[in-house]
């Protein structure tokens, strides 16, 4: 079986971690926390992201970046947004060019607006193929084993099918894909209306909102990623619709938790104080309004919610201001492009 490297022991890291090595390969979790690696070690089992599951023996430790990544055969890449540069670029001289790198965070970085993918290519050695592993996917619900289907999408069609073949297993399907673009604008936009879908729910607002909002969040996802060149088809399936009615509608969603709480009146930095995991969508809504007004592309859920997070505007007005927009045909020109 594979050796696998996995950077990030967070709830997705750990949780494929413990999907891998459930199905014979050699993994090692690394993580930047020296404490949590350590105690991580010693309990074999994550305290602080899921800490319900025990961590199979198969599964080494390691807050030592050569100890994690030496000969890997795939390295997964599970740091949030904002580290993931840094974090790569330190991995980078212990990659080999073969290295199948697997992208499995969902997000923009925020000074680049860049993709993940994006990211890793400009970091990781040339040559590296990328995959991008995105799709409808609580982590608590992987390593409880309940049935997940997902999307590994590449430009390299043997890569993506070498990470079909080895992250497989009897609850977790993945499905191929050559649209990276598609894959990771919908994985990272799905989690600014998740937050907008929590708004909703605080408010109490009933579930003919609720369906609204998904709907005409799935139209502005599918603008901005079908003007980088995406395929429309893709963000009706799995890593777009699938994602974002799991992310608008699951008790287990982080960003859609966000919504709710500003709903109810607490201070975004009071909600984020007491996450202990990342809410992707509060950095991706501004990384998304500076992509879409590159592209031409209008966001109108994204800006309200950027007014929100931002302080600037109360949720209940947010909704208020998308529901007196100027009324139109439901698909225009710009939605029938691609």
């Amino acid at each position: 079986m594979s050796r696998i490297g996995i950077l990030g022991a967070g709830s997705w890291g750990t949780a494929l971690a413990v999907h891998l090595a459930r199905g014979g390969h050699e993994v090692r979790l690394w993580g930047r926390n020296p404490a949590l690696v350590a105690e991580m070690h010693d309990r074999r089992a994550n305290a602080v992201y899921l800490p319900e599951v025990r961590l199979p023996s198969d599964i080494a430790v390691t807050h030592d970046l050569d100890r994690a990544l030496t000969s890997a055969d795939f390295v997964v890449s599970a740091v949030p947004t904002h580290g993931a540069r840094s974090v790569l670029r330190l991995a980078a001289p212990l990659l080999r060019s073969s290295t199948i790198i697997v992208s499995a965070t969902k997000g923009l970085e925020l000074d680049t607006w860049q993709r993940m993918s994006e990211v890793i290519l400009e970091e990781a050695p040339a040559g590296c193929p990328v995959v991008v592993l995105s799709g409808p996917s609580f982590a608590l619900e992987v390593v409880r084993q309940l049935p997940t289907a997902v999307v590994a999408a590449s430009s390299s069609a043997d890569a993506a099918e070498r990470v079909q073949a080895e992250f497989r297993g009897h609850s977790l399907r993945l499905y191929g894909s050559d649209d990276v673009v598609g894959v990771e604008i919908g994985g990272a936009l799905k989690n600014v209306i998740a937050i907008a879908a929590g708004v909703v729910e605080g408010l109490g607002l009933g579930h003919n909102a609720l369906a609204a909002l998904i709907t005409r969040g799935l139209v502005e996802i599918t603008r901005l990623a079908c003007a980088q060149g995406a395929r429309r088809d893709t963000l009706s399936g799995l890593a777009g619709l699938g994602d974002l009615v799991l992310t608008c509608t699951g008790d287990l969603s982080r960003n859609r938790h966000v919504g709710i709480e500003l709903a109810r009146g607490r201070a975004l930095g009071d909600v984020l104080a007491g996450m202990r995991m990342v809410a992707e969508g509060v950095r991706t809504t501004s990384a998304a309004l500076a992509l879409g007004a590159r592209h031409g592309v209008e966001l109108p859920i994204a800006a309200q919610m950027a007014e929100v997070l931002a302080g600037r505007q109360a949720p209940a007005a947010a909704v208020e201001r998308l529901m007196l927009r100027p009324q139109r045909a439901e698909a225009d020109a710009l939605d029938r492009i691609g």
